[in-house]
């Protein structure tokens, strides 16, 4: 039983071997590369020198690298409040068996067959003060400047992006709600709870590894929101809407300075793995227990 035992985990061992490899090749050795570049001074075409912790000295230093930042953490924090209850809700409503719930789910999750520079395109647009919505009849007060104001910018950008994913997490949550046991809701009924407490008793609880899961892509997928905003924005108004990623870019291809977007890189890899890690660990969903046992 032993040499059996040792021999499956031997097997399954090799299995992971080319997963691993995958991972080490696409993922750890380009961070590596990233770590390194960062340390050095080079605009992408000539030679690369030696530059120490200089980049990191300057870029942690640098005022739009702190504005970047902050509006990064405003798009994390804002993402997650407009889209989970949202698409939380979404969820519930399209996991229902009736037909034209059916017909509302395929209607909900059309933003998901198209690509981020396809949207952006389509709401740069639509909110076109001239041209857009605001040159309709009857709706000329939608004529502001949507794209151009900095203080109203970054919230068209939340809705955007909020538009563009709430049906994937629309998606996770329609799925986790019929793996719920029918049986749960008929002893409810039995017992005289109403659909609010039914929602919060029991929908609610066999959601939360979902809400977890569905949180932390929406929490990291903030880090990497770069071609929806380059698209419509670029980040303007002046660095209005100059997120985390799309500074990289700048600072890497528009600068020429390759090494302080890869300290910037560095930077959003960190952040992004912390954060995973987090809420995995915090949350307790780490322990990966079955919310069904017993049923």
């Amino acid at each position: 039983m032993h040499v059996s035992a040792t021999r499956a985990r031997t097997r399954s061992g090799l299995l992971t071997l080319p997963a691993l490899a995958m991972f080490v090749v696409f993922a750890v050795v380009p961070l590596g590369g990233a770590v390194i570049l960062s340390l050095t001074r080079w605009d992408g075409l000539g030679e690369i020198s030696w530059e120490g912790f200089g980049n990191w000295t300057e870029v942690l230093g640098d005022p739009v690298t702190g504005n970047a930042l902050v509006l990064t953490v405003k798009i994390m924090v804002f993402s997650w409040v407009v889209q989970t209850p949202i698409s939380l809700l979404l969820g519930v409503f399209t996991a229902g068996t009736q037909r034209y719930r059916a017909v509302l789910a395929v209607l909900y999750f059309l933003p998901l067959l198209l690509s981020s520079a396809a949207v952006a395109i389509a709401f740069k647009a639509v909110l076109d003060p001239n041209f857009g919505l605001g040159g309709v009849p009857g709706l000329g007060f939608l004529s502001l400047d949507w794209l151009g104001d900095p203080d109203l910018v970054l919230y068209v950008v939340i809705f955007v992006i909020a538009w563009q994913f709430v049906p994937f997490h629309t998606l996770l949550y329609q799925a986790a709600v019929r793996q719920i046991p029918a049986s749960l809701y008929e002893a409810a009924d039995i017992d005289g709870a109403g659909r609010v407490k039914q929602f919060r008793y029991i929908t609610l609880p066999q959601l939360r590894n979902t809400i977890i899961t569905s949180s932390t892509l929406m929490v990291t997928g903030s880090l990497t929101y770069f071609d929806v905003v380059f698209v419509l924005t670029g980040g303007g108004p002046g660095n209005a809407t100059r997120l985390l990623p799309l500074d990289m870019y700048l600072t890497g291809f528009s600068a020429n300075d390759m090494g302080k977007a890869s300290v910037l890189a560095v930077i959003l890899v960190v952040t992004g793995l912390a954060l995973a890690f987090s809420l995995t660990k915090y949350t307790g969903f780490v322990r990966m227990r079955s919310q069904q046992e017993g049923l």
